[in-house]
């Protein structure tokens, strides 16, 4: 099936050189069951990609199915994939087929492959290379003939540098990779879709289509759309149901058009402090909060050693630390009670600590830094703080119930 057949067919508009190349390519890898990486900015039309390959595919009678893998929680998305068997996990009352078992003979797409998690991306890589798979919960293999159709927004190959992707899941899913070109860098296609668009919208709401005049279609042609054609299609909908005059000019169009312009914004080079640890960018949520533990332990340490100094040689000390005493005085944000006593009103003693007549010598011993030792500690404090309720204990820790009981077994806790 040439080009033009397929823009027919399935409604597509335009005929910018990228977009007919990556046209060209779906066409030609339909017939085949090689995996295939759709990539392109969100709102670009990445799934009507899949929905063409599926339908001029041998699989066009068999199942299609799409899925947001950004959409389902880590805990839930092996069930959701792979299936569980019952009493496999807290809710499990029955057992249930997962997509690749229940589209066998059919085409998944992937959307957002990028927020699959790396557990579940090995057990991908599996089915992959293998067409094998386990339920959750279960020790017997299954077979599935699945074709797998991914799609992302992301720099998978950054995401592999830095850990948060698998290299070999990436070479495998890029057997063949199409790229979706942006609203933007097919400015020769916007005054096509935007007409198409308002015939469309003024038949659903009977009335007359709008148009653009010349200055107003320059304007529509140089904004940046930083949402592709699901923006334009938003803001041709808008303005079918608002403008009063049909003919709209470029003023008219101006106030539809949201005030900052992806042409307009410039990168931000991120401050050295506000990266993670090494000057990396963390990875997740859990290396913040270690990160935000580690400051406060480097606080209270810092504080510990002021007060001992304070304590061993009041005078100078206390004359270098006055600025600080008095600022930790007035601070309303300091909600722990008083580390040590205060002298009376009018007092220049200081308060000094004896035992037989001689200054106590405080040895500052380090509580352990280890980041499996303190998620350890964490995980027992809330198992007794919720009286080993699991569901409660996963809730004030922010992890799933699923992740929860990972982690006992990993740490050998026992409840």
């Amino acid at each position: 099936m040439d080009i033009q057949s397929i823009k027919n067919r399935f409604g597509i508009i335009g005929n910018s050189p990228a977009l007919n190349f990556a046209l060209q390519v779906a066409g030609q890898v339909a017939n085949t069951d090689l995996t295939v990486l759709i990539a392109g900015e969100s709102g670009a039309g990445k799934e009507a990609f899949s929905q063409i390959i599926h339908a001029l595919s041998n699989r066009k009678h068999n199942p299609f199915i799409a899925v947001n893998c950004g959409a389902i929680p880590e805990g839930t998305i092996d069930s959701e994939l792979f299936g569980h068997e019952k009493g496999s996990f807290t809710g499990a009352v029955d057992s249930r087929k997962g997509y690749f078992e229940t589209v066998n003979g059919g085409t998944i797409f992937l959307d957002e492959i990028g927020e699959m998690p790396l557990g579940t991306q090995a057990r991908l890589l599996r089915v992959l290379e293998t067409g094998e798979f386990i339920r959750v919960g279960s020790s017997k293999v299954q077979k599935t003939d699945v074709r797998v159709i991914a799609a992302t927004n992301k720099d998978l190959l950054e995401f592999t540098q830095n850990g948060r992707f698998r290299e070999d899941l990436y070479y495998r899913l890029s057997t063949v990779p199409i790229r979706v070109p942006s609203l933007r860098d097919r400015k020769e296609d916007i005054p096509l879709l935007f007409r198409r668009f308002a015939v469309d919208f003024a038949e659903k709401y009977k009335a007359t289509p709008i148009q653009l005049d010349e200055e107003a279609k320059e304007v529509l042609i140089n904004y940046g759309w930083p949402g592709n054609i699901r923006e334009l299609k938003n803001i041709a909908e808008q303005m079918s149901v608002l403008v009063s005059d049909k003919q709209v000019t470029a003023q008219e169009l101006r106030r539809f058009l949201p005030d900052r312009d992806l042409s307009n914004r410039l990168p931000v080079l991120a401050h050295p402090g506000n990266s993670g640890v090494n000057g990396h960018e963390f990875a997740n949520e859990r290396e913040i909060l270690y990160k935000l533990f580690f400051d406060m332990k480097k606080d209270v340490t810092e504080l510990k050693k002021m007060f001992v100094e304070i304590l061993q040689n009041p005078g100078m000390a206390a004359a270098q630390n006055q600025a600080l005493i008095n600022e930790l005085k007035n601070s309303k944000e300091i909600m722990a009670p008083a580390i040590m006593p205060q002298p009376a009103a009018g007092s220049a003693q200081p308060v000094m600590l004896h035992h037989d007549d001689a200054i106590h010598h405080h040895e500052e011993v380090e509580d352990s830094l280890n980041i499996m030792d303190m998620e350890k500690d964490l995980i027992m404090k809330a198992l007794k703080k919720h009286k080993g309720k699991r569901k409660d204990a996963a809730t004030d820790l922010g992890i799933s119930e699923r992740t929860l009981y990972r982690k006992l077994k990993e740490y050998d806790i026992k409840e």
